[in-house]
């Protein structure tokens, strides 16, 4: 397996994390602001190509029926520019629960980028 990165997006800020080159353990990184402005997408994609990621996961939020609402739509408008900046692929991955996951983990890194290493360890451990 090769690394993944994974975006818990937010029109403000974006948590990030990527994994480990075996697809085991997810590590948060610094958050990106302003990640769907073209300064932001550029950073994003400079973490890609650093951490030489070969796919990127966004979360998608959606309710506990598994309905999409505003904040859905505006994650995936995000990820089809974000799909055009970059020549890796881009999925989204349910995620639900990972504020609350990251709340409950201490931590060095912000709230946001805590959620998006639960995010990814989530989408890895469904891959095994």
């Amino acid at each position: 397996m090769t690394r993944v990165l994974a975006l818990d997006y937010g029109s403000a800020r974006c948590g990030c994390a990527v994994s480990d080159p075996t697809g085991t353990l997810a590590t948060p990184l610094p958050p990106v602001g302003d990640p769907a402005s073209d300064t932001g997408l550029e950073r994003i994609a400079g973490l890609v190509r650093t951490h030489e990621a070969r796919c990127v996961v966004v979360g998608l939020p959606v309710g506990l029926s598994g309905a999409e609402g505003a904040q859905a739509g505006e994650t995936r408008r995000f990820v089809e520019r974000l799909q055009a900046a970059l020549e890796v692929p881009v999925e989204t991955w349910d995620e639900r629960f990972t504020t609350r996951l990251a709340q409950a983990t201490p931590g060095r890194h912000a709230e946001d980028s805590r959620a998006a290493a639960h995010l990814l360890q989530s989408w890895l451990e469904a891959r095994r």
